[in-house]
């Protein structure tokens, strides 16, 4: 899960962390409010999406002269005029895709003196299992153009989970920085601060790009990124309530709700699999035999009649499907339950695509009695390979 600059910035603080005075508006009077209550006179009105690069994102609905979503504010009337031109407009930026996101809440923050920029991360590093920490000097910049160009310059920093976080890690950050003095032992500070952050709230990624170095002498997060682990969000309630579901898609969102792992693309198959892995192959298989996957959707070992149902919905609620392929291996999913979940959604949704199920495994036998017997025009497959070839020569039969 998700949330906004504003809202990572607000739990970052609770541990200490320095950011810069700033307040959440929805509307534009509220944002106007919102800079009366910061010293300026320099203030910074900060697009609220859940996508990187708004900064040098476009609005579409403006000129392409216009200012992107983060923009700087000399005034309040500038404020007014910034999150006038900002609310309800699409950003598009290099990570919404061209169709841009709906820019729904703003973050009007006070201006800040930068001296220098820096670049830090946490998330788990899958090689070892462990939390890495990544630092760099090159701060306010794209760190996977650093990474390609210039990857001396990243520094990785692997915390063993038994000893937690140490003195020498965050030494080593410091120094990775390339700071001294009392900036060096800021910088050993938020380590440690960030570190029980991270494992507090289940972090699977905090990135915080720039780190800044004020003209004074202080280490402040100006802009962050935070995400969590979804398998513990039912540890944590309150992080629960901070999610925002405008900026997630509505497809996605629905199948939250009956715990199916869905994700969108752009083809014209329907998916519906148990497993991961397996729900990857499906795709693989449907794009060698010239078609493309319409989703990634993978029911899981533990569905029942009623989940199968949700997914099957789900798949037909796009009409870019124009066939459904549906590949069940059943192991601890029994092919029976998966076959009535099939007939009651497809006679539920008036089924007019064509439909090729694969069943194999627990109950495999009464699953194929159950479609067989269903009166629908069901076309069954005896493997993955047959699955996929009767799925695409369907669908081209029937354009």
């Amino acid at each position: 899960m998700n949330i906004h600059e504003y809202q990572a910035k607000e739990q970052l603080a609770k541990y200490g962390i320095g950011i810069p005075a700033g307040h959440a508006a929805l509307t534009v009077d509220e944002a106007v409010a919102a800079a009366e209550k910061l010293p300026g006179p320099l203030y910074v009105v900060k697009a609220q999406i859940h996508a990187g690069g708004r900064g040098k994102g476009k609005f579409k609905e403006l000129g392409a002269d216009a200012s992107g979503g983060v923009r700087l504010s000399k005034s309040v009337d500038a404020v007014r005029e910034n999150a006038t031109e900002m609310l309800g407009n699409t950003l598009v930026t290099i990570q919404t895709g061209d169709e841009g996101k709906q820019v729904n809440r703003l973050y009007v923050t006070d201006g800040v003196d930068i001296a220098e920029e820096y670049y830090l991360s946490m998330l788990v590093d899958r090689a070892s299992g462990r939390i890495a920490m990544i630092v760099s000097t090159e701060g306010g910049m794209d760190i996977e153009d650093v990474a390609h160009n210039t990857p001396e310059k990243i520094k990785t920093i692997t915390i063993d989970p038994a000893q937690g976080f140490m003195p020498h890690h965050g030494r080593s950050m410091a120094f990775a920085l390339g700071l001294s003095g009392d900036l060096n032992k800021q910088a050993q500070k938020l380590g440690k601060q960030l570190y029980a952050a991270f494992t507090d709230m289940d972090c699977e990624m905090l990135e915080i790009n720039p780190l800044v170095e004020t003209k004074d002498g202080q280490l402040l997060v100006l802009d962050t990124k935070m995400s969590f682990d979804g398998n513990a969000l039912m540890r944590h309630p309150n992080l629960m309530e901070l999610r925002d579901v405008t900026e997630e898609d509505p497809a996605e969102v629905e199948a939250s709700k009956y715990d199916l792992a869905y994700i969108k693309l752009d083809g014209n198959i329907g998916c519906m699999v148990n497993g991961a892995g397996l729900a990857m192959a499906t795709m693989d298989i449907i794009k060698l035999n010239g078609a493309f996957p319409a989703n990634f959707l993978d029911v899981g070992g533990g569905a029942t009649t009623e989940k199968v149902t949700a997914a099957f919905k789900l798949i037909l609620a796009d009409p870019a499907v124009e066939g459904i392929l549906v590949n069940i291996f059943g192991g601890i999913m029994k092919c029976d339950i998966i076959a009535d979940g099939i007939v009651s959604a497809a006679k539920e949704v008036n089924l007019s695509v064509p439909l090729v199920v694969r069943l194999e495994g627990t109950n495999v036998a009464k699953g194929k009695e159950i479609l067989a017997n269903s009166g629908l025009p069901i076309v069954s497959a005896d493997d993955l390979g047959d699955a996929a070839k009767k799925i695409v020569a369907q669908v081209k039969d029937a354009a």
